[in-house]
């Protein structure tokens, strides 16, 4: 059997590991994370949240189940990169439409297989996230202290705006399923298909609008809420959503975010953000919902953090009434959810949708059309 052709993975810090090409071939950088899932590899790369990352998979045996269309949560393979430590060599699956590996080669996404991702976690955890690269086939070869330069000079995730790269250039629309509550505004700032059809089924009218849109976008589909998707990028760079946020809050709109939109109603209501040494990443996230006092097992995306006191309520420094930290991660103690008492409004930092799993927080999208329901009815 022919072994795959050489590669190599270089991380800022010098460290070096060596192993085996796997899908395309050719040179990638990024921010170099872990995802702990040990399902949803399919939903993970095609998460636009994850624009920008080289994401090693900490369960060690990924592509078992191929790829198929229905699963994907976009219309591509978003991540920068992808670590592996053993690909399957077949596909077994009904479902599937093929394999990892031609998915990510038709996506031309530089991979690498054969290596310790064990290690290279640790290494994470210890010394925080950095930047990449993986060198594969030819590029392999390059001098090494040639492409550590590279890997140096390439941009840190601090101070990047990347809603640009993953966002919607127009309008798209999903009708409601059901009894039909009205239309919602969705900006979209890097949002997955599992969450537009969960919007859906509550009797929500979907217009995902482009990152670029303005209050007279929003205003213009006579909206009953708003909702912020998830997303890459640091939230302290996207002050014109931050600003759009602010002029829907003072229309007094129900609005849900997630995610990316977590970390934006933070900075809308005069709260800091802040980059976590490591992230969150993967399907298996404790979170302590406190107005149940139930531990939800949540998936998480994301490498920055709301700056908030965990107990108690507090005034919002921009003037918005009093909020509450509604959800709090119970390995680490970060800020997983705002709500806002005396505005129609709160957020999450993760996926309650999630496509792969688990489903404890999928209630939120409930709490978010009861949210809308009562707003109508105080209206009237």
């Amino acid at each position: 059997m022919t072994l795959p052709e050489p590669a190599v993975l270089v991380l800022e810090d010098g460290t070096r590991h060596t192993g085996r090409a796997y899908g395309a071939r050719g040179t990638t950088l990024g921010e170099v994370v872990f995802a702990t899932g040990m399902s949803g590899y399919q939903e993970t790369l095609t998460d636009p949240s994850y624009a920008g990352q080289i994401v090693l998979q900490t369960a060690p045996h990924i592509g078992i189940t191929g790829m198929n269309e229905e699963d994907s949560e976009s219309h591509r393979i978003w991540v920068a990169g992808y670590i592996v430590r053993d690909p399957s060599r077949v596909v077994s699956n009904w479902r599937a439409e093929s394999s990892l590996d031609a998915g990510l080669i038709n996506d031309g996404i530089v991979g690498i297989s054969g290596i310790d991702t064990r290690s290279i976690t640790r290494r994470i955890r210890s010394a925080g996230s950095m930047r990449g690269g993986i060198f594969s086939g030819a590029d392999a070869a390059l001098d090494p202290d040639e492409q550590l330069r590279m890997v140096q000079q390439a941009p840190q995730m601090s101070g990047r705006n990347l809603s640009a790269e993953v966002s919607v250039d127009v309008v798209t629309v999903t009708t409601a399923v059901g009894e039909r509550l009205g239309n919602l505004a969705v900006l979209d700032l890097g949002v997955k298909q599992a969450t537009i059809d969960n919007l859906a089924a509550r009797g929500f009218e979907v217009h995902v609008l482009p990152q670029t849109s303005t209050i007279e976008d929003i205003r213009a589909i006579d909206p009953v809420a708003v909702f912020y998707s998830n997303g890459p990028g640091d939230p302290a760079a996207s002050d014109g959503h931050v600003a759009l946020l602010r002029e829907v809050l003072d229309e007094g709109l129900p609005f849900f975010g997630i995610c990316f939109g977590n970390q934006l109603l933070g900075r809308a209501l005069g709260l800091g953000t802040y980059k976590l040494p490591f992230g969150h990443r993967g399907i298996n996230q404790p979170v302590l919902d406190k107005s149940t006092g139930k531990v939800e097992i949540t998936a998480h995306n994301h490498g920055f953090a709301v700056e908030a006191p965990l107990e108690g309520s507090f005034e919002s420094p921009n003037g918005y009434g009093l909020v509450e930290v509604s959800h709090v991660g119970l390995n680490d103690n970060v800020v997983e959810g705002l709500r806002a008492l005396d505005i129609p409004a709160f957020s999450v930092q993760y996926h309650p949708e999630a496509a792969a799993g688990p489903h404890d927080a999928n209630y939120l999208f409930d709490r978010f059309r009861d949210l809308v329901i009562a707003t109508q009815g105080d209206k009237n």
